[in-house]
Order: C-alpha cells, then structure tokens, then sequence
C-alpha cells in the first residue's frame, strides 16, 4: 500500500498513468464506434474522484498546443469555405452549432443547470473538444462542471450521430438514384486496374475529353510498346488499347464495363519518376475547380487522388482544390514539375517545421487572448487561451506566412502536437472535473443525461429538413454535411462503410472546418449568455 501511495504520490507518473490508460481506453470499439482520445477524460474524472493529482500548468500548456494545431489545419480551408460555401454546406454548419448552441442555452434555463455545466453538455453533444476548451478557460465560475457535462454528453453525441446516418436512410426512402444512397459493401480503398478498350463507339475520342469522372475514375496511363505511360491531352481511345483506370472498386467495374473488359497484358510502369505526391499551397489555386486548372491541359498531368482532411478520393473535373489538399499526380518529369509550381508545392513542406514560427506564434496567440474586448453594455471579455492561439493561428494557417513566422505544420508533425496537446488538456480538465462528479450527478439526476441527448438530436433534426428542404442537397451530400457539420469522425466511418458515394467525404470535409472554429466561439458566447443571464456556477 505504502509503494502505491509513493507512485501515485507523484504528479508525474499519475499523469502518464492517465493518459496511457485513457488512450488504451479509447482504442477500444464495440461495432466500429470508440471514444478515442476522449477515453483520457474518462480515466481523469475517476483519477480526480480518487483524489489524485497531476503537474500545475500541463493543462494551460495542453490547451494552448491543441488549439494552435487546430488552427493551423482549419485555417487554409475556414476562411475561404465561408467566403465560397456560404449558401452551402458551411451554411449547414452554422446551423447546427447555433441549433446546439439555442437547444444547451434553452434546456440550461429551463432545468436551472449552472453555466459551466451546460458548456460542457453543449461541447460533448456535438463531440468537439475545442469546444470543451474554449468553455472551460472561458468560463467565469469553474471548469469543474464543463468537464463533468462533457463526459455526460459525450456518448450521446459519439452514437446519436452514427445511429442516425445508418438509420434514417432506412426511415426516409429517397427518391435519387440508387447508387447514391443503398448501402454498397465494396472496397473503398482507391485501387487501379489495367483495361482493354472494346467498345467501337469510342474510337477517335480523346481520352482527356471523355468524362469517366462520372463513374467515379479517372485515367492515368495509356499502354504504349510494352510500357504504360502517363495520359496526354492529344490520345485517343482505338480498339485493344490498354488503360490504367483508378478508382474505388466498384466504379472500376461500372467504367470497365463501359470502355471494354479487364486486360491481361504484362506491363512496366515508372512509378518513380512518372508519380508524385503535391502539397497545395498557392492561395490562387485554391478553392478552382480542377478542370479550371487544366492540369491534364496545360501540364499534361492526371490528379489521380485527393487527401484532404485525412480522408482520399478520386477527384472529378468539378472538384476544388483546397490549400493543403495533397494531390497524387501521374505525369512526365517536367509536367510534375510545372504543375507543382503552378500550386505552389514544395518538397520539404512535407516534414519542415519551423520552431521558432511555432514558438512565436504560440506567443502572438497567448497575448492576442490577453487583450480585452469591450462589448456593448457589458464587462470587457478576452479571448483566452483557447481563442487567443485559435484566433492567430487561424490567419496563419489561411495566408501561410505572415513575414518571417510560417503558418504551416506538416501534418504528421501537427496531429502529433495536436494530440499531445489534446490529451494534456482532457487530463487536466478530468482531474479537475472528477473532485465533484458525484455530487453533480446526484444533484441533477437524469435532467442532464436528458439535456445532452437533446442538444444531439435536434441539431440533427432541424439540418437534415434544413438541407434537403432549402439547400437543395443530395442525401449522401446532407448526411456527409452533417457528419462534418458534428465534427463527428466515427460517423463518417460508418456512412462510408454503408455507401460508395463519395459525396459524404467532400461534403465532411467542407464542412468541418467551419463547424470546428463556430463550436469554439459559440463556446464562449454561450458563456457569456448564460453568465449575464444569471447562469448559477456550481
């Protein structure tokens, strides 16, 4: 007992302990739904309810890190999404943060809940951390109660979600084509497939021209004396040529059936040369169609793949570019190079990170969050750790240097520090939490657990009529929206699972960004609300 009370009497080792144990949590899944790196505020809130205790700081330090690298990735799309999408899909997202942000507002009146609770229901029902950490350092009363309505919510907002982009297709037959909405178990993963060409009615056609983009594939090579080599504006289609088509494995099929059948031929292919991953970084050619661009056209080069967000897809003519979407491009040397130029591309931008544009932006944004705002008829309000760094790195991120600070992370270096920083911060804010979870409980009863399934479901409602009715959505394009619009990742993973539609993944990934940055400051606002309101802290 007297070695237990040494090791768990050290704030540092009770820190790795609850982050390695939460994290181990998290992993687990029951049918494809997990907790993730929320798993760590779980295991926080039992360790504060123990009565154990971490370093002072690590959570300030976690908060400022994990919303700087949100920032940072949020920023090249957030800006231009608002500008472009206005009527679109980041207008869903509005509507479902204000939707959740009114329903925690009303609900918290009504029940009487403190401030500082309701933040913490409105964050974990629609699963947003920087939510959780603008309210927490934003509220006036106690983070006590943010984490506890977080942990409260969480589970509502994690399968609400998931629950109802599976079942509500099933509830609700809709009425455009079948491909776009039946559930489709075929590989997602992009793959290519050698193909004959048979079909005589597209003898003479030029390749570039003809838009397989419709089957969900695009053409990357043409079979030329043994060897495939990368597609040219001038080629054309003639019977038994070989094509490499990529695409998911369903729409190989549906385009192979078109141009012929599956070839035989052996073949050589330089993937070397003749294959290169892009980073776009050129504010000019973000946010352009890429059949604006004219890669194939100008360069002679096919975008085989977009990764953007952490998701790939097969991109069509109409697909837009967005700053830091990176693009599999299959051309010759000197049209990869070319085309790299036009977007801005460099190769370190792959794993470079500047440390002293971090550290001096991590500075910039810390004092940005000291500066007092006036508002109108009301106290001074400042931006705080959470949206001072948030606020900075934003503009960072969307113009890329601002004179001699870079506004960009390679993204395996910033999900890291974003994790890092995020799993500090749930530590924190569950040690800090726990002391009283079991006072809070028993106080409220089942009034919270009601609150925190409602500030899920009716943001869900309300967007879903919102989408179909006045935007004009397809439903692979509604349910993405809203998968992106609750910044929810494990519902994604289950829409895609159910559909072979790409849609959802460019409409999550339009999306998220805008609903990512609107849940932090809807955050604070909800705050301030409450607080002039006559919010009770607990």
């Amino acid at each position: 007992m007297n070695t237990l009370e040494i090791i768990f009497g050290n704030a540092l080792i009770v820190l790795f302990f609850v982050v390695g144990l939460g994290l181990l949590l998290g992993n687990l899944t029951i049918k494809g739904i997990g907790l993730g790196s929320s798993g760590v505020l779980f295991v926080a809130l039992l360790a504060g309810h123990l009565g154990l205790e971490i370093p002072a700081g690590v959570g300030s330090f976690g908060l400022v890190l994990f919303v700087y690298c949100v920032g940072i990735g949020a920023g090249p799309r957030f800006f231009p999404a608002l500008a472009r999408e206005g009527g679109g899909l980041a207008k869903l997202s509005l509507i479902i943060v204000s939707v959740g942000a009114l329903t925690a507002w009303g609900l918290g009146r009504f029940f009487e809940l403190p401030t500082d609770l309701t933040a913490g229901l409105f964050a974990g029902a629609l699963t947003s951390t920087p939510a959780l950490a603008a309210a927490s350092e934003g509220t006036k009363v106690s983070a006590e109660g943010v984490a506890i309505g977080y942990g409260i919510a969480y589970p509502f907002g994690v399968i609400g979600v998931v629950l109802f982009v599976q079942l509500l297709p099933k509830l609700i037959k809709s009425k455009e084509p079948e491909e776009e909405t039946e559930a489709d178990r075929a590989e997602k993963e992009v793959q290519h497939l050698l193909v004959e060409v048979s079909n005589s009615n597209l003898v003479g056609l030029k390749i570039g021209d003809e838009n397989l983009s419709r089957f969900g594939c695009q053409v990357s090579r043409v079979m030329k004396e043994g060897r495939l080599v990368p597609l040219n504006s001038e080629d054309e289609f003639f019977l038994g040529q070989n094509l490499m088509l990529v695409g998911r494995s369903r729409d190989i099929k549906l385009a192979t059936d078109f141009i012929g059948k599956k070839s035989e031929a052996s073949y050589v292919m330089d993937t070397e040369s003749e294959r290169d991953r892009l980073v776009v970084l050129s504010k000019e050619v973000g946010g352009k169609a890429l059949q604006e661009i004219g890669a194939l056209r100008n360069f002679g080069v096919v975008v085989t793949r977009v990764e953007r967000l952490g998701q790939t897809f097969v991109p069509t003519p109409a697909t837009r570019i967005e700053v830091n979407d990176v693009l599999t491009s299959v051309g010759q040397t000197d049209g990869l190079k070319r085309f790299g130029e036009l977007i801005g591309h460099r190769p370190q931008a792959f794993d470079q990170t500047d440390m002293i544009s971090l550290a001096v932006g991590l500075s910039l944004g810390i004092f940005c969050g000291m500066v007092p705002i006036a508002l109108p008829g009301g106290d001074p309000m400042t931006l705080g750790l959470a949206g001072g760094p948030l606020f900075v790195s934003l503009v960072l991120g969307y113009f890329g240097r601002i004179g001699r600070v870079v506004g960009y992370i390679p993204r395996p270096t910033r999900l890291l520090l974003q994790e890092l920083g995020l799993v500090l911060f749930l530590a924190n804010a569950g040690i800090v939490g726990g002391a009283s979870l079991g006072e809070t409980v028993s106080k409220y009863g089942a009034t919270v657990f009601v609150t925190g399934g409602m500030i899920t479901l009716l943001p869900l409602l309300v967007a879903y009529v919102f989408a179909r009715k006045g935007l004009g959505l397809t439903q692979p394009q509604t349910l993405g929206g809203i998968c992106g619009g609750m910044t929810s990742t494990p519902a994604l993973g289950a829409l895609t699972a159910s559909s072979n539609s790409q849609q959802p993944i460019v409409s999550y990934a339009t999306a998220y960004p805008v609903a990512l940055i609107m849940m932090t400051v809807l955050a604070k606002v909800l705050i301030q609300v409450m607080g002039a309101g006559g919010g009770a802290g607990m």
